[in-house]
């Protein structure tokens, strides 16, 4: 049987090999340090999985930012307070969103300002977040809906695959929502399956938007019908204004 540096050596090796390299490292410092004796059985084991489970939680993060197409982006929650630049209507909503309990609760999140307002910053900023739990993924919606319509054209079976991956995450932020009228009718109706679909499986959306509800059906082809099917879907739960303050 081996023992001490022999063992310790064969222990590392196996580790390295089934992938766990952060624990064949922690497993080697542990070994060599003076205090190595003085740990108890449990301690040992908490000292040599925490660096394991640490560098798999960051690559866990690290892949569903990748995915998210929020890989990179520096925008914090912290930082969406009332300031001397704006002030977030409701008084503590951003509070209340960076829970993250919506998600868990299925409900969806408008949020409405002028331009250069705060809403992109505290769209990524909450789904920066919520990458740490949930299954996220960010687009602006006229590039979603435009790529999307000539993917079906293109390709049936990658549109399918790709619009119920769209559907099936947890949290779907969706930018500049109606920044430009949608003038192509497979764009609207698009964009209803993909609110109706989410409702229906109780998954949050979370929609910025510079244009007030009430204008969205002159974005929609002046069709009322479906401007108002797509207005009860995105406002349905929580709405949120962010108000530049004078002189900012």
């Amino acid at each position: 049987m081996l023992t001490g540096k022999q063992l310790v050596t064969t222990l590392t090796s196996e580790l390295s090999e089934m992938g766990l390299r952060a624990m064949a490292l922690t497993l080697e410092e542990m070994y060599y340090a003076p205090t190595f004796l003085e740990l108890d059985s449990l301690s040992a084991i908490a000292r040599l999985i925490e660096p394991e489970y640490q560098a798999k939680a960051t690559r866990k993060l690290t892949n569903r930012l990748r995915s998210a197409h929020l890989l990179g982006s520096p925008q914090e929650i912290s930082n969406c307070v009332d300031s001397a630049d704006r002030a977030y209507l409701p008084s503590g909503i951003t509070q209340v969103l960076a829970s993250l309990d919506f998600i868990e609760s299925g409900l969806n999140v408008c949020v409405l300002g002028p331009s250069d307002s705060g809403k992109s910053y505290l769209a990524k900023a909450l789904g920066i977040s919520a990458c740490t739990k949930y299954r996220v993924i960010y687009f602006h919606c006229e590039q979603l809906l435009e790529s999307m319509v000539v993917l079906k054209e293109r390709d049936y079976t990658k549109y399918q695959k790709h619009l119920k991956k769209v559907c099936g995450q947890d949290l779907l932020i969706l930018d500049d929502f109606l920044l430009h009228t949608l003038t192509d009718e497979r764009e609207v109706k698009l964009l209803f399956e993909i609110l109706e679909k989410r409702s229906e499986m109780r998954l949050s959306t979370f929609i910025c938007s510079q244009r007030e509800p009430a204008s969205w059906s002159s974005m929609i082809l002046n069709d009322e019908v479906s401007a108002n099917a797509i207005l009860k879907r995105a406002t349905k739960h929580y709405t949120v204004v962010i108000q530049p303050k004078s002189g900012a």
